[in-house]
């Protein structure tokens, strides 16, 4: 009986720490441990702070100024998930007097990856390029973030599809002008999507870290209002000592008349010195657009050899 009683009592107790407070932030339910709010501090600025994050974006901008190398691993599938094309390859990128340029030490490519004049053959070639790849020489860049982000301004056709791409991104749960249908569905934070998405915040340990884990994703039985859910799942971890984030997991699907998606990417971060970079990121996606051929694809870019010129 002593045992029964001892075994109750540690449940009831496990179920106590497990319980979840919910507060109201702009209007937004979300759900806290309650050691996060028994500790006192103010979540809200911490949300806040969390909504309007830089430094996931900063990091990228930092490759800009510094030397680095990177395997590329880009392979095109078929309907059966079978690679028709593919890119593997190794890069080292070198900064000197201000501008960066670009080495291929190692390129091995499969199928029709390349055009017969060796552009890309697949957007999804473009976009990797676009984030990683380095053509001739590019001059007088910084990581300065505050007041810079990526914009569709001023740009059209394909570099304004790159634009809208890095903006979902660098940004993901935030609106994007000028995709039809679906530009105010990808934003979290608007009077809407508290009747869509659940949010919470979490503690978790990562990498050897205490860290804050914002998670959101869709309410259930939503009815009709699915069809308004564009993001199915994204989770950030946040350094607790400065909110960096250190990793991003997220998932967007979304079907329209003129296009229809299903992408899904993990971002994991390292340190330089005291910059943050990313150092994995890995992407698999299937997307269809008016006039233009289906792409399946999955890519994985590993960075490393970090160095300042």
């Amino acid at each position: 009986m002593k045992y029964l009683l001892f075994f109750a009592c540690l449940c009831s107790l496990k179920l106590a720490v497990a319980q979840d407070t919910t507060i109201v932030f702009e209007n937004k339910r979300m759900s806290l441990p309650e050691v996060i709010v028994r500790n006192n501090f103010d979540y809200k600025k911490l949300i806040k702070q969390i909504k309007e994050d830089t430094t996931f974006y900063k990091a990228f901008k930092t490759l800009r100024i510094l030397n680095y190398s990177s395997f590329n691993d880009i392979q095109m599938l078929d309907k059966q998930g079978r690679k028709k094309a593919s890119l593997f390859s190794r890069t080292q990128q070198i900064r000197n007097n201000g501008c960066r340029t670009m080495k291929v030490l190692q390129e091995e490519t499969t199928g029709d990856f390349y055009t017969t004049d060796h552009d890309y053959n697949y957007f999804t070639g473009k976009l990797y390029a676009s984030l990683f790849f380095t053509e001739g020489k590019i001059c007088n860049e910084t990581n300065i973030v505050g007041g810079v982000q990526p914009s569709t301004d001023n740009v059209s056709g394909l570099e304004k599809h790159k634009q809208q791409l890095k903006m979902l991104f660098f940004n993901p749960g935030k609106r994007i002008p000028g995709i039809p249908f679906i530009g105010n569905k990808l934003d979290l934070y608007d009077g809407k999507a508290h009747k869509l998405y659940n949010y919470r915040l979490d503690q978790q340990e990562y990498d050897g870290k205490s860290c804050y884990v914002f998670s959101i994703t869709p309410k259930d039985d939503l009815g009709p209002m699915r069809d308004d859910v564009v993001v199915d799942s994204m989770s950030t971890w946040f350094d607790e000592k400065n909110l960096e984030v250190l990793r991003r997991n997220y998932s967007l699907s979304y079907k329209a008349g003129l296009y229809d998606f299903d992408v899904s990417m993990e971002v994991e971060m390292t340190h330089y010195h005291n910059l943050l970079v990313p150092k994995v990121l890995r992407y698999k996606g299937n997307w269809d657009i008016i006039l233009k051929k289906r792409e399946r694809g999955v890519f994985t870019a590993t960075l490393f050899n970090f160095s300042k010129e």
